[in-house]
């Protein structure tokens, strides 16, 4: 066991001023500086700027109306009205308030004459009064605004997902590439001491060829090595990035952690899996801000069944100040109101738009419900698949501690004359072949971990 460690972990001794660098530091600079995840917290902000923007429909307004007519030396007439309109997002009403100074010959007889002012309010009794654009707009907002924390969880969760990977298939390329490289040095000595026995008449010429065959096969399987670590430290490079946004390459002399890849991954109960999943998983938390902000929308649409009734009623007074002199008799005599009525004798449109908003829930129910077992599937799946990975690595670990065994004992009947060099090169191959499986079960083993995380949308 502690000879298969130390092949697993075996460092390369050429590098100098090699540096650790372990699956944390790497995972935090992608959280940091990845363009991914600066791009999940930009959709948070858009969805607070979306707010701010619903938000704007129930800003207070200031308009003014002028016009005047001169013509032919005669004051035809001039308008001068400026109102503020103030929402107050409750039951749809507006207050408002405005001066008027009005004249001329031609005056409309509808409008005062002279300086005036108002103090009214418009409110709806039917369609808007419990909901209306301007609020289903802001609540939708609001909800979206929660919807994208969870989208930025999303992106992050399948970001580090993919990063995990990476890590683990470069960690997986650097053991086999060092492994090569250890017994391509060892194949290289036994060539040269075979030979120094084959010039003192102990070995066959038979020897140094079967020892040189041994010295290229290592040669060439020391060559792959070296481009699947090459491929892998790119794939790795595509998430190193700088706080300026600029990306680097994975510098020459890191190397992975060495003792985690041999470790199991602290892994939760399947059951601890789904119920988490069911809690924190962004993708089917989503669902349910995405059936809230429907139910606005449905709750806006049943308005639409509803007749319009809209009230307008204005406080009326002479001069600037339109709370002056405010009595009883006055309120019976200084007033202005009206009331607009609107009523679809089928309401087809209304019904219709009501009835398709109810099917979008009973829709996203569907596919909610949908997306949820296939989820748990998921977790199950990747959650099994790490198990027996790990029984797997349990036997090639054993099988491997035996191989070791029988290498070295041949090794040491070879250097004693009772064995042949084939027979070493025979027992070292299966050795190499068992630690190179080892090294991809362990690469397997943990992507189906985090596999199984993601799943569940927990990778954070």
């Amino acid at each position: 066991m502690k000879q298969a460690l130390v092949i697993l972990g075996f460092a390369m001794v050429f590098q100098l001023k090699a540096q650790l660098f372990t699956p944390e530091s790497f995972i935090q600079q992608v959280k940091q500086f990845h363009p991914v995840a600066k791009q999940a917290a930009i959709q948070v902000e858009k969805a607070k700027a979306d707010l701010q923007s619903a938000r704007g429909g129930f800003d207070p307004s200031f308009n003014f109306d002028a016009s005047n007519k001169t013509f032919d030396g005669k004051n035809y007439y001039y308008y001068n009205n400026p109102e503020l309109k103030i929402p107050i997002g409750l039951g749809g009403i507006d207050f408002k308030t405005g001066l008027e100074s009005n004249g001329g010959k031609y005056l409309n007889p509808e409008v005062s004459t002279g300086q005036t002012s108002y103090l009214g309010v418009e409110m709806p009794l039917g369609k808007g009064l419990l909901m209306d654009k301007r609020r289903a707009t802001l609540q939708q907002a609001k909800i979206f605004q929660s919807q994208s924390l969870q989208e930025q969880s999303k992106m992050l969760n399948d970001l580090l997902f993919n990063a995990y990977n990476s890590y683990w298939q470069w960690a997986g390329a650097y053991q086999l590439y060092n492994l090569y490289h250890q017994y391509y040095q060892i194949s290289t000595d036994r060539l040269r001491l075979v030979r120094i026995a084959f010039n003192n008449g102990d070995r066959s010429v038979m020897d140094t060829v079967e020892a040189q065959t041994q010295v290229l096969n290592y040669e060439a399987q020391l060559t792959d090595a070296g481009q699947k670590i090459n491929t892998a430290s790119l794939e790795l490079s595509n998430y190193l990035w700088l706080e300026n946004d600029s990306a680097y390459q994975l510098p020459t002399q890191f190397f992975p952690d060495t003792v985690q890849f041999v470790m199991s991954v602290n892994e939760q109960s399947l059951e601890g899996l789904i119920s988490r999943s069911a809690n924190e998983n962004p993708s089917l938390k989503s669902y349910a801000f995405k059936l809230e902000a429907l139910d606005v929308e449905r709750k806006l649409k049943f308005q639409s069944m509803l007749p319009m009734v809209n009230l307008k009623a204005n406080l009326l007074n002479s001069g600037y100040n339109v709370v002056k002199g405010i009595e009883s008799n006055f309120l019976q005599n200084n007033y202005k109101w009206g009331i607009d009525v609107k009523l679809p004798l089928f309401l087809r449109e209304g019904r219709g738009d009501y009835n398709k908003s109810k099917l979008k829930i009973q829709e996203t129910n569907l596919e909610f419900n949908a997306k949820k077992w296939e989820t748990e599937n998921k977790i199950r799946n990747y959650y099994s698949e790490a198990n027996l990975l790990q029984v797997q690595i349990k036997s090639v670990q054993s099988a491997l501690n035996g191989y070791q065994s029988l290498f070295k004992a041949e090794n040491l009947k070879f250097y004693n004359g009772e064995s042949s060099l084939f027979l070493v090169n025979n027992r070292e191959s299966k050795l190499i072949e068992t630690v190179e499986k080892l090294v991809n079960l362990r690469v397997k083993y943990f992507k189906a971990t985090y596999a199984a995380e993601w799943a569940a949308g927990l990778l954070k």
